[in-house]
C-alpha cells in the first residue's frame, strides 16, 4: 500500500507513519496511550496559541472602535469595521515618517550585524590569529553581561564622538553582538577547509575569501542573523530613545512611548500600537521556520 493511501486511511495520524525520529515515531503512535498523550499535548499547544494571539487580535478589533464605543461597549467585536478610522489616526499621527525612520535604523542595523559580526567570526573560525581563543572567550563572557549595565558609558561616548541624534550608533550597536558572532563562527567552522585553501592558492586575499567564498556559502545563517537583527532593531527602544529623542528621527517605538505625553485618546494609542506590531508580526508569519531553526543553528556539529 502506498504512503498516501496509508496516510488517508490513518486520517489525522497519517502524518506519523513515516516518522522515524523525535519523541513520537511511527510505530509509537499505534499505542492508544501515546495517542491520548499526543492529543493532550496538542490541546495544550492550541491553548497557548490562543493565549498568545488574543492580545494582538484584541488590539486589532479595538482599533475599529471610537472612544465612546471603546469605553462603554464591553464586547470584543466592534459595531462596524470602518477602516477610515485607522487611516485617520495614521494621517493624524504622521506615522509614515516614523516608519521611514525605523526603516533607516533597521536597514543599517542589519547590514552592520552581518558584516561586522561576520568578519569577527571569520577571524575566530578561519584566520585564528594569536590570542584568538582569549578574544573569543571575552566575547562569550560578554553574553553574561546585561546590555543596560553599560548604557551610561555608551551614551557618554556617543556624545563625545559627536554621534548624538544620529542613526550611526544604532547601526554600530548591532554590529557588535556576541550572539551573532557565535552563530557565524559555528557555521564557518563547518565549511570545508579545502575550498579556502583552493582560493588562497588562486591568489585570493583575506577579504576576497570572506566576500567571495564565506558569505555566498553562508546564506542560511546570514538569513537567520538578518531576521534576528531586523526584529530586534525594530523593537529596540532604550538606545533609540536616548540618541534620537527630540531629533525628528524618532523610530516607531520611541514615538509610541511619546504618546503618553500628548492629549491622545486611548483608541488612538491602540491604533498606534497596531501600526507598531504589524511589521514584526508579518515578518514572523513569513519566516517563522528560519527563526525557530536559528535557535539551534550551530548547536549540532558533525
Amino acid at each position: 500500500m502506498s504512503d498516501k493511501k496509508k496516510k488517508k486511511r490513518e486520517g489525522f495520524w497519517g502524518a506519523y507513519i513515516n516518522k522515524k525520529d523525535g519523541a513520537i515515531r511511527g510505530y509509537d503512535i499505534k499505542n492508544p496511550s501515546v495517542k491520548i498523550f499526543c492529543i493532550f499535548i496538542m490541546l495544550i499547544c492550541a491553548t497557548l496559541v490562543v493565549i498568545s494571539v488574543f492580545p494582538i487580535l484584541w488590539v486589532f478589533l479595538a482599533s475599529f472602535k471610537d472612544i465612546r464605543e471603546f469605553t462603554r461597549n464591553v464586547t470584543i467585536f466592534p459595531d462596524s469595521f470602518d477602516f477610515s478610522k485607522i487611516k485617520a489616526t495614521w494621517d493624524a499621527l504622521k506615522f509614515q515618517k516614523y516608519y521611514l525612520n525605523s526603516f533607516i535604523s533597521v536597514a543599517g542595523s542589519v547590514v552592520c550585524a552581518v558584516i561586522f559580526n561576520g568578519l569577527l567570526a571569520y577571524g575566530f573560525a578561519v584566520l585564528k590569529p594569536k590570542g584568538h581563543k582569549i578574544a573569543f572567550g571575552l566575547v562569550m563572557w560578554s553574553l553574561l553581561i546585561p546590555a543596560t549595565t553599560s548604557i551610561v558609558a555608551v551614551f557618554r561616548n556617543i556624545n563625545m564622538v559627536g554621534l548624538y541624534r544620529s542613526f550611526v550608533p544604532l547601526w554600530l550597536a548591532f554590529g557588535a553582538n556576541a550572539f551573532y558572532v557565535v552563530l557565524f563562527k559555528e557555521f564557518f567552522e563547518e565549511i570545508p577547509t579545502e575550498l579556502l585553501e583552493a582560493a588562497k592558492l588562486d591568489g585570493a586575499g583575506v577579504l576576497t575569501v570572506f566576500t567571495k567564498i564565506m558569505l555566498p556559502l553562508s546564506k542560511p545563517i546570514i538569513m537567520v542573523v538578518i531576521i534576528f537583527s531586523l526584529t530586534a532593531a525594530w523593537s529596540d527602544f532604550l538606545l533609540p530613545y536616548l540618541v534620537l529623542n527630540g531629533s525628528g528621527k524618532e523610530t516607531v517605538m520611541v514615538k509610541l512611548f511619546a504618546f503618553k505625553d500628548t492629549p491622545t485618546d486611548a483608541v488612538s494609542v491602540l491604533r498606534a500600537t497596531l501600526f507598531a506590531i504589524i511589521p514584526p508580526t508579518i515578518l514572523f508569519a513569513i519566516f517563522q521556520k528560519q527563526i525557530t531553526d536559528g535557535a539551534t543553528a550551530g548547536a549540532v556539529k558533525g
